[in-house]
């Protein structure tokens, strides 16, 4: 049976039914294709600029996807591809990571499917080593103040991903086939969302989860060297050490 797209009034109703914590309202667009829901939500944002409730963009494609660096990356129908305008406290030093609670937020709705995700430092996360998900997270700023969080948000469902990547289809496994339809997972990915804004203002509890949950290479290469993970700093950075050396990485987004 051939999926029919994604509309907003469809996963309005899908909100309504899926259980979610910390709810929040929702203005909602879905595009059966587009160049980039961050495009998308760029001009909503520019043609609405008062923020009255969070946002969200989500496309059963697109034709321009991008992720950290502005790297390519390849969002055929049958993912989850989307960006979000979310509420976030005024004065970031006091609140979470936005990279560290949107990414434990859906980690923690994939576990609730039976699954053992990973975060990879800084925006992936991974099951069984391999990429399921990527996010791109930004706090937008006005007069000195955090006006909201952004966070454009990929994640491998039905389709086949790139070399390296896994699918939801392959790390369920065929266990849970209904999960995968379009609106159910855009659903779980909102829900995600939302408990990361719920979160915000927990640094430690979500710098605690999420080192829980942080993927640990062998190694990892800094100034041509190889050091150790050791966990992560409240504001997101990564703690590293060689010998009795330590260093935080920062990423900036």
């Amino acid at each position: 049976m051939v999926e029919q797209p994604l509309t907003a009034a469809a996963l309005a109703a899908q909100l309504r039914l899926q259980p979610r914590e910390y709810p929040l309202p929702w203005r909602l667009r879905a595009k059966a294709v587009c160049g980039s829901t961050e495009r998308e939500l760029e001009r909503w944002l520019q043609s609405e600029p008062e923020l009255q409730a969070a946002r969200l963009v989500v496309a059963q494609r697109q034709r321009h996807g991008h992720g950290q660096q502005g790297r390519v990356w390849v969002s055929p129908a049958g993912g989850v591809w989307l960006s979000a305008l979310l509420p976030w406290p005024q004065q970031p030093q006091a609140s979470a990571s936005l990279a560290l609670a949107a990414s434990l937020g859906l980690v923690l709705q994939l576990e609730a499917l039976g699954l053992k995700p990973q975060i990879k430092w800084p925006n992936d996360v991974l099951i069984d080593q391999k990429k399921l998900a990527g996010l791109l997270p930004r706090l937008r700023w006005r007069a000195g103040q955090v006006r909201c969080a952004q966070v454009g948000l990929g994640l491998n469902g039905r389709n086949p991903g790139p070399a390296g990547s896994i699918s939801l289809r392959e790390a369920l496994a065929g266990r849970e086939p209904a999960t995968l339809r379009h609106d159910r997972l855009v659903a779980r990915v909102v829900a995600g969302l939302e408990w990361a804004v719920a979160a915000a203002p927990h640094p430690e509890l979500v710098r605690r989860q999420a080192e829980q949950r942080l993927w640990r290479p062998e190694s990892l290469e800094h100034e041509g060297q190889p050091w150790s993970v050791e966990g992560l700093e409240l504001d997101g950075g990564l703690r590293i050490r060689r010998g009795t050396a330590l260093a935080v990485l920062q990423r900036r987004f």
